[in-house]
């Protein structure tokens, strides 16, 4: 997968089944056993996305199945005991679904999982319409592009456009996902913004920045104690007596 940033449409699963709203309870558990999945998105007539179901959608069926709610139940979880009660998707559902554009960065649908507590979300185009879903495993994969796949973007997309002329040629190595970055550069300033760069780039797990600067040449920095020759001709030797020598 060269390039980035890349979406969501690279890597989500397009077959998606998908549940209408006047699906019977009992075939929504059907097609998450069959399906292996914990959710399931609704879709309209047009196949606009307008919720999702889920375990925890459907959970309250069964923990309320054998008795009438407590007084607590009844004051504070009031959704969860409608639920207990639904027959069909659209009772049930999680709405409005929470729902990640076809051109959406991982990196961005990542964070939307992490803030809703979700493990997938229906990818969907401009209109709404159910293009695909993408999952946590489905953000994971691109941690297995190849290293010097990796190796060659970090070359290409931040080497070549942040030093175009460094001191000393700067290598790139990737193992297992690490890049290391050695060699001089003419200015050390942007170091940190080639590291974030670099660990912006997708499959990167973490990056060892070792870039150096010019090296100092006492010679021309008055800054620097200069160091005469040993045995040069201008060497300033002092007898034991601490007499300059003739």
């Amino acid at each position: 997968m060269p390039g980035t940033p890349h979406t969501v449409s690279d890597v989500m699963t397009c077959t998606v089944v998908a549940l209408s709203s006047d699906t019977p309870f009992k075939d929504i558990v059907k097609a998450m056993e069959r399906w292996r999945v914990s959710a399931l998105p609704v879709v309209d007539g047009e196949h606009r996305v307008v919720g999702v179901v889920s375990e925890c959608d459907l959970l309250p069926k069964e923990e309320f199945r054998d008795g009438d709610p407590d007084r607590y139940a009844r004051l504070r979880r009031l959704p969860d005991l409608a639920k207990a009660g639904a027959r069909v998707a659209e009772e049930m559902m999680t709405a409005p679904a929470v729902t990640a554009p076809a051109d959406e960065t991982l990196a961005r649908a990542a964070r939307t999982m992490a803030r809703f507590g979700v493990k997938r979300l229906p990818v969907v185009d401009a209109d709404g319409v159910l293009r695909g879903i993408v999952s946590r495993s489905d953000l994971l994969k691109v941690f297995l592009r190849d290293d010097e796949d990796i190796a060659r973007e970090v070359r290409r997309e931040v080497v070549a456009l942040l030093f175009p002329d460094p001191v000393e040629p700067i290598r790139v190595e990737v193992r297992d996902g690490l890049v290391t970055l050695t060699g001089r550069v003419p200015d050390t300033s942007i170091v940190p913004v080639a590291t974030r760069l670099v660990r912006a780039v997708e499959g990167v797990v973490d990056v060892d920045c070792a870039l150096l600067g010019t090296p100092r040449r006492p010679d021309l920095d008055p800054d620097l104690p200069a160091v005469a020759p040993v045995g040069g001709a201008h060497e300033d030797r002092t007898d034991r007596t601490g007499d300059r020598p003739a």
